[in-house]
C-alpha cells in the first residue's frame, strides 16, 4: 500500500452520527479510504464505564450507526479493549497514516487521548481531534480576569455575547472505500440485559440512533418548544425535549439543536420565550462540561471543601427504599419507578428525588450519583456530577443546602391532578387529587374506597418531612456551610 492511498481511521466515540461530525468531515476531505471504528473501552473509564441503561442504549445506537455505514458500503469495525492499545494496533494493521476523532472531555478520556495522540505522532501518523460535543470548547469561555466561570448566569450571558456557534456540517455524500479490517460482532459484546430482561420500558420509550434523535428534535420543535417555559416543570406533560441521551451519545450535536431552535424561533416569534428557555438548558449542559474540565474531580469530590466534613448517614434500608420507589412519598417514588422502567426521569422530579435522598435521608450524594449512572440512559459524567452537587449545595453556583424541597408541596404544585403519580404508582390510581399527594393524610374511608392499605399496598413515609428537615439543618450547622 502506498502512502498516498493509506487509509484514515475514523474513531467513533460519543459522536455516533454522520451529520455535523467534524472528524468524519476531516477524514473524508483527505480523499483516502476511510475505515470507521468503534472501540468498547471499559478499562480506561474505571468506575465511569457505561452503566446498564447506557450499555443498552449504546448497543442500539451502534446498530443504527452500522446500518448507516452499510448504506455507504462501509462496515463499522468493532474492537474491544483499552483504546490506547487498540487504536495504534489497528492503525498499524491496516497501514493507516492518519487517525481522526472527536473530543471527549471526561478527565480519563483527556489523559488517554493525549497519550494516544503523542504515540501516533511519534510514529509519523497524522492524529487530529475536533470538537463535536459542545457549542464551544470548555476552555474558551473566560471571565474578565481570565479564569473559568463559577456562576452560571454570567457564563450564559458570556456565551450569548459570543459569535454564534458554527453552522452544522452536512452529512457526507459518500465514504471513500478501499480498506477493510476484521471486527467483533455487536451481539458478542453482551451489552443488552439477559435474564431478567429489564429493558422492555426502554424499548417502548426510546429510538436510539441518529434518525431517532432527528425525529425527537423535530417533534419537540413542532409541538412543545413554544410552551416550554410553562410546561417544562410538569412531569405529566410532554413539555421537555428528551434529547439528553441523544446528546450524550452524540447522535445529534448541540450545534444542530441550537441552529434548529433558533430557526424555529425566527419562524414563529410567539415561541421565542420557550426557545430561549430551552437553549438556556443547553447552556447548563455547556456549563457542566466547563466545570468538569476545570475541576476534573467534580464527580468524586465536593467542589466546596467545607462539605467534606458533612455528617452523612449510613442507612442501607432507606437507600434501598429510595432506589425502589418505596419511600412513601408519591412524587419521589413515581420518579424512581419511572427511572427504573424507562431509564429516564423528569428533571423537576430528579431535583425532588435527589433532594430527598440527600436532605431527608442524609445519604451521601455519591450514592445517588452512582444509582443514576447505572440506571439513566442519559447518564453523562459532567451533567450528573454538576447536577448532584447543585442539589447538595456543594457545587458551583449551587442551590443552598437549606433549600429543602417538600415533596408533597412540589407534587401538588407541579402534578395537581396526580396524572404522573397514577401512571407510575398504580396502587394509588383510584385516590382523588386531594389525597394522592399525601395518602397518609387521607381519611380511612378515602383510602378504603381506593383500595389503599398503608403499610401494605403502599408504604407509609419512611421519614417525617418536618423532622427530617430539622435534622438536615442541624447537620448543616455542624460544618458552618451557610453562604
Amino acid at each position: 500500500m502506498t502512502r498516498d492511498s493509506a487509509p484514515s481511521l475514523l474513531w467513533f466515540r460519543q459522536d455516533l452520527r454522520l451529520a455535523d461530525n467534524p472528524a468524519l468531515a476531516a477524514a473524508v476531505a483527505r480523499g483516502a479510504p476511510v475505515l470507521p471504528v468503534y472501540v468498547l473501552d471499559d478499562e480506561t473509564p474505571g468506575a465511569w464505564a457505561p452503566g446498564g441503561a447506557g450499555r443498552w442504549w449504546l448497543h442500539h445506537s451502534l446498530a443504527a450507526l452500522a446500518a448507516e455505514m452499510d448504506s455507504f458500503g462501509r462496515p463499522l469495525v468493532l474492537r474491544r479493549g483499552p483504546a490506547e492499545r487498540v487504536i495504534p494496533e489497528l492503525a498499524a494493521e491496516v497501514g493507516a497514516d492518519a487517525v481522526f476523532w472527536n473530543r471527549c472531555y471526561e478527565p480519563f478520556a483527556i489523559a488517554r487521548d493525549i497519550r494516544i495522540k503523542s504515540a501516533l505522532q511519534d510514529r509519523g501518523l497524522i492524529a487530529e481531534s475536533r470538537n463535536a460535543a459542545l457549542l464551544y470548547e470548555p476552555w474558551v469561555p473566560q471571565t474578565q480576569s481570565g479564569g473559568p466561570f463559577k456562576v452560571f448566569t454570567p457564563f450564559w450571558r458570556h456565551l450569548l455575547g459570543r459569535e454564534a456557534p458554527p453552522a452544522p456540517l452536512p452529512r457526507p455524500g459518500a465514504l471513500p472505500g478501499g480498506s477493510e479490517a476484521r471486527g467483533d460482532a455487536l451481539e458478542d459484546w453482551a451489552l443488552l440485559p439477559g435474564a431478567p430482561d429489564w429493558a422492555g420500558g426502554l424499548r417502548e420509550r426510546w429510538t436510539p440512533g441518529e434518525a431517532g434523535a432527528k425525529a425527537r428534535l423535530a417533534a419537540f420543535l413542532d409541538a412543545a418548544v413554544g410552551g416550554y417555559a410553562a410546561t417544562r416543570d410538569l412531569p405529566d406533560s410532554p413539555g421537555t425535549s428528551r434529547l439528553s441521551p441523544h446528546l450524550h451519545w452524540g447522535e445529534i450535536s448541540p450545534r444542530q439543536v441550537w441552529h434548529a431552535t433558533r430557526h424555529r424561533a425566527a419562524e414563529d416569534g410567539g415561541g421565542a420565550a420557550g426557545s430561549e428557555g430551552f437553549l438556556r438548558e443547553l447552556g447548563w449542559r455547556e456549563f457542566s462540561y466547563h466545570l468538569l474540565y476545570h475541576w476534573p474531580e467534580l464527580p468524586e469530590r465536593n467542589w466546596k471543601p467545607s462539605f467534606d466534613a458533612f455528617p452523612w448517614r449510613e442507612d442501607e434500608a432507606a437507600y434501598r427504599a429510595w432506589t425502589r420507589g418505596r419511600t412513601g412519598y408519591p412524587l419521589v417514588d413515581a420518579g424512581l419507578r419511572e427511572l427504573w422502567a424507562t431509564g429516564w426521569m423528569h428533571n423537576r422530579v430528579r431535583m425532588v428525588a435527589a433532594s430527598f435522598l440527600i436532605k431527608h435521608l442524609l445519604i451521601h450524594w455519591r450514592r445517588g450519583e452512582d444509582w443514576f449512572w447505572d440506571t439513566l440512559v442519559d447518564a453523562d459524567l459532567a451533567s450528573n456530577a454538576a447536577s448532584w452537587q447543585w442539589v447538595v449545595g456543594s457545587g458551583a453556583d449551587a442551590a443552598p443546602f437549606f433549600r429543602i424541597f417538600n415533596p408533597v408541596t412540589q407534587s401538588r404544585k407541579f402534578d395537581p391532578e396526580g396524572g404522573y403519580l397514577r401512571r407510575w404508582l398504580p396502587e394509588l390510581a383510584k385516590l382523588p387529587p386531594a389525597a394522592i399527594h399525601a395518602p397518609w393524610e387521607a381519611t380511612a374511608g378515602t383510602l378504603a374506597a381506593a383500595g389503599v392499605r398503608l403499610g401494605e399496598t403502599y408504604p407509609r413515609p419512611i421519614v417525617d418531612h418536618a423532622a427530617a428537615r430539622q435534622r438536615a439543618l442541624a447537620s448543616l450547622e455542624t460544618i458552618k456551610a451557610w453562604p
